[in-house]
């Protein structure tokens, strides 16, 4: 880890806080403070507050919902000007834009394979944990999909499910008005559940029992809970699975824009020298892409030498890639660094 800082001992938290709200934040934080190369938590991790860098985020219009492929989608996206956009801060992602004043509870967050989705849930949830962010939340409860699936075929209550996910949940009273909620639904696109929201099974009680797909769905819908917030990230072709009238507003994750791609090579990088070089190449395409993909991409290229740089310019034109940015080679045919 690239400090030996603990951060039990550097957060200070505002307000007024229970032990177990205390315990719960803590617990997030110990959970999400770090952020792992590759796919798997293993090898040296890096504080996420030291490297992160704050994506390209655009509100978009409800219904717009792209099925073409994601490869192609990343083109299309890149030739657009970024005029057309109305760029967001991950933190400020249920906040009204100026002259918008209807409230915003559920928000869908669009974007391809490796955009940053994951990572900006991730910065969200630890600023608020800190202490830094949307502290009008009282709780947040991140709800990857890839783990709600493993509770499919069971039968039991919202409550029931959040005391099998958060134990501290025990303590609490969700359903009174003394909690701001925020649910987050990490990877719709890997959703395994029949989310049916045309059903007629209406849940109102987080204590009546139901299953998990018809919990969701009534979650989602407004019905389990009116007043808590949810925000849902999916990749783009499977983003028609929330119906739009139970969506208040859909974001875009556009990955980084050139100053966007300089801070985090700078952060990601301590040889000054090596992130020039990288910087300087980019810049030297012909049609260097308006937005790339993070942590991915850059992550393959903050692992590259000043030779691999050279030597793929000579290669640029022969490859066959979506991005030029894709035609520096891959880390792990690269010594260990």
């Amino acid at each position: 880890m690239k400090s030996d800082r603990s951060m039990d001992n550097i957060v200070q938290f505002k307000g007024r806080h229970t032990s177990t709200d205390l315990r719960f934040k803590l617990s997030l934080m110990k959970k999400f403070q770090c952020l792992y190369e590759g796919t798997a938590k293993q090898g040296n991790p890096t504080l996420l507050n030291e490297i992160y860098t704050e994506l390209y985020i655009k509100e978009s219009e409800s219904g717009e919902i792209n099925k073409e492929h994601e490869v192609r989608h990343i083109e299309t996206q890149s030739r657009r000007a970024a005029t057309e956009d109305t760029p967001i801060k991950c933190n400020d992602i249920f906040r009204p834009l100026p002259g918008q004043d209807k409230p915003i509870r559920t928000v869908l967050t669009k974007g391809v394979a490796g955009i940053g989705k994951t990572v900006s849930v991730q910065k969200f949830i630890l600023d608020w944990a800190e202490g830094k962010e949307n502290q009008d939340i009282q709780l947040i409860f991140p709800l990857p999909f890839r783990e709600i699936n493993l509770m499919k075929n069971k039968t039991l209550s919202l409550s029931d499910l959040l005391h099998a996910f958060f134990p501290e949940t025990k303590e609490m009273e969700i359903s009174s008005d003394e909690y701001k909620v925020l649910f987050i639904f990490d990877g719709l696109d890997e959703c395994r559940l029949s989310l049916n929201f045309k059903s007629n099974v209406k849940l109102c009680n987080i204590c009546e029992s139901a299953s998990v797909d018809k919990l969701l769905m009534n979650l989602i819908a407004g019905n389990l809970l009116p007043s808590a917030l949810i925000w849902i990230t999916s990749r783009p072709a499977a983003a028609d699975l929330v119906p739009s009238e139970c969506v208040h507003r859909v974001t875009e994750v556009r990955g980084f824009n050139d100053p966007q791609k300089e801070e985090y090579f700078r952060k990601r990088i301590s040889d000054q020298s090596l992130t020039n070089t990288i910087i300087s190449h980019l810049k030297s395409l012909e049609e260097p892409p308006h937005h790339v993909p993070h942590p991915s991409v850059l992550l393959d290229l903050s692992h590259c030498s000043r030779g691999d740089v050279e030597s793929s310019r000579e290669r640029r034109d022969s490859q066959d890639s979506h991005s030029d940015v894709h035609t520096l080679p891959d880390p792990s045919d690269q010594h260990q660094t």
